[in-house]
């Protein structure tokens, strides 16, 4: 055998095809746990301590990323490296007993069980919820503008979470995550949701647009308020915020438009979930406002019976 022979054996082999869809997997996974966090990818890769270069490797699968770095980006993002993993993403062993479960009944049944479990649910939480409206959204569909005009029909309180956490903290939002990331943030968050609907029975509450991102704050939320989801089309969240001046999550990102659409995509199951939506694209104020007082006291009805 030949010295050129030999060398030819020892080449390392080619990935194999499965591990490039890994990858990218893998990426696209941490892309969109981003997005839902409406993070950029260069406030995670500060979180995270790791390079924006790297990362932007990573999600595009092109990336090779040790334990290690997994383990420091999904500790940025509050998550689990678990997470990441397809073969470990069906979730705790209970929900998997209940998929193993599933699979033994007939499809011509699922319909009926999903309206079981549907009324269970309804039953579970619909005496918690009071007279509390919870807005939801990304920033520019108009939680804070519709909501104070909501508070003043419905002869309520109108309380923003983002402000409430100022108060508690003692600075803006962008210095606490700026100082303690957003993993504090998201923690203030928490404790202030739980404080307002602890106090107020009856409240419009306009939240931050990532409270979707914690599984947990978002379930308290749909648990304890009427949650009505605040939309509009990408360019006019855009064009509304930038008439505000205020571009966090997105400063100093010449990607601007791309981050906000793939923050709508990836938050838009969490915000489907809420009892009610309304889409003020075309609305101007007091059209939004009309259609909204509408929207809550159809909610609210039940309640004043």
């Amino acid at each position: 055998m030949s010295h050129k022979a030999k060398l030819r054996l020892r080449k390392p082999p080619r990935p194999a095809a499965s591990d490039a869809v890994l990858a990218a997997e893998i990426g696209r996974r941490i892309r969109r746990m981003r997005a839902r966090r409406g993070m950029t990818r260069r406030q995670l890769a500060e979180e995270s301590r790791v390079s924006e270069r790297y990362l932007a490797q990573i999600e595009a699968g092109l990336g090779n990323p040790s334990v290690t770095v997994l383990k420091a980006i999904a500790e940025a993002m509050e998550s689990s490296v678990l997470e990441f993993i397809p073969a470990a993403a069906g979730g705790p062993s209970a929900l998997g007993g209940i998929v193993d479960s599933l699979h033994r009944v007939a499809h011509s049944e699922l319909p009926q069980l999903g309206q079981l479990i549907e009324q269970w649910l309804s039953q579970r939480e619909a005496f918690d919820r009071g007279r509390r409206i919870a807005l939801v959204g990304v920033r520019g569909a108009g939680k804070s503008s519709l909501g104070e005009l909501l508070a003043r029909e419905l002869s309520c309180p109108f309380l923003e979470i983002d402000k409430a956490v100022e108060e508690e903290y003692g600075a803006t939002v962008s210095t606490l995550i700026e100082m303690s990331g957003i993993g504090a943030f998201r923690r203030y968050e928490r404790a202030c949701l739980e404080q307002v609907i602890a106090r107020h029975q009856s409240v419009v509450i306009a939240t931050a647009g990532g409270i979707v991102s914690n599984a947990e704050t978002y379930a308290l939320l749909l648990r304890r308020t009427h949650v009505i989801w605040v939309k509009a089309r990408p360019e006019v969240h855009m064009k509304r915020v930038m008439e505000q001046g205020d571009f966090r999550p997105m400063a100093r990102n010449r990607e601007a438009m791309a981050d906000l659409k793939a923050i709508l995509e990836a938050r838009a199951g969490d915000y489907a979930k809420a009892e009610a939506e309304l889409d003020t694209s075309d609305l101007g104020i007091a059209q939004g406002a009309s259609r909204l007082a509408g929207i809550a006291r159809r909610l609210l009805a039940p309640v004043a019976r």
